[in-house]
């Protein structure tokens, strides 16, 4: 790639502050019914709803099976139905869904059905759909049968396990990705060169961290806040480690702990992503 300058994309003062996609997992509790008894008390949320209210969540990633199609359909609308009680109780008409099937979609036509039998069900539902994470297996060149250019077509395809490095990021455009996830933790040069390359081809693009905690996470969120165009950030240790996080939350306030579902960016106006 010729005349792409970093400056174009990626930003010297960083935004205010970025929605947090919360991960709701294929075994998580969505309402307090379904709260195992042995589940931990430790003073976290047990089940969505409570977690939509503690963090005025907005964005949700939904974890599904990719080979179970009622299933798969089944949880989103769950989700759905705890997110509407929750959301109402705050006046909020507007939220968003990732779709996250690990990988585990065996061809495109199950994803295509999946997206049909929701759009059906709840076309509303289907809406709120931001993007679908890289839904097939992440060896591309082994499966060059999975195109993704008719699941574009109803909403972002992100690659994101096949993601790493230029050479892969042109062939997942071939293959019909139109939006790319990017990771700190798979290095900040490459993040950044990837993303430019990315913004350059006109795709949509995401950060998503792993469950990184601490200093991790105010890398990966420096890498969101600076790349003009991010539209959201994962931040899943306040879920599955928050410990790791409490030396950090003085010195960087609203970065872990999320304000009106929201993680505060703007602080991160140090050295290089803001993070020095």
């Amino acid at each position: 790639l010729n005349d792409i300058w970093i400056t174009d994309h990626v930003a010297g003062a960083p935004v205010p502050s970025l929605p947090l996609y919360h991960l709701v997992g294929a075994l998580d509790a969505l309402t307090p019914e379904e709260v195992a008894a042995t589940a931990i008390q430790d003073g976290y949320p047990l089940h969505l709803l409570d977690w939509i209210r503690r963090d005025q969540l907005t964005h949700l990633k939904i974890k599904l099976n990719g080979d179970d199609l009622g299933w798969d359909v089944e949880r989103v609308l769950r989700v759905e139905s705890a997110a509407k009680v929750a959301q109402a109780e705050r006046g909020c008409a507007t939220w968003h869904y990732s779709l996250d099937f690990n990988e585990k979609c065996r061809n495109v036509e199950y994803l295509l059905d999946f997206l049909r039998q929701l759009e059906e069900k709840s076309p509303l539902t289907l809406s709120r759909v931001q993007y679908i994470e890289q839904p097939t297996a992440r060896d591309l060149k082994s499966h060059p049968q999975n195109k993704m250019h008719a699941i574009s077509k109803r909403v972002p395809a992100v690659i994101d396990e096949s993601l790493v490095d230029l050479e892969s990021l042109r062939l997942a455009r071939e293959q019909g990705y139109t939006g790319v996830a990017l990771k700190a933790c798979k290095g900040q040069s490459t993040s950044l060169l990837l993303a430019c390359a990315a913004r350059h081809y006109g795709m949509f693009l995401c950060v998503q961290d792993l469950t990184c905690p601490g200093a991790s996470l105010i890398h990966s969120a420096g890498l969101a806040a600076h790349v003009r165009g991010v539209t959201a950030i994962e931040a899943n240790a306040r879920q599955y480690l928050p410990a790791a996080n409490e030396r950090w939350k003085r010195s960087y306030p609203g970065l872990f702990e999320p304000v009106e579902g929201r993680l505060q960016t703007g602080q991160l106006v140090g050295p290089g992503l803001g993070v020095g």
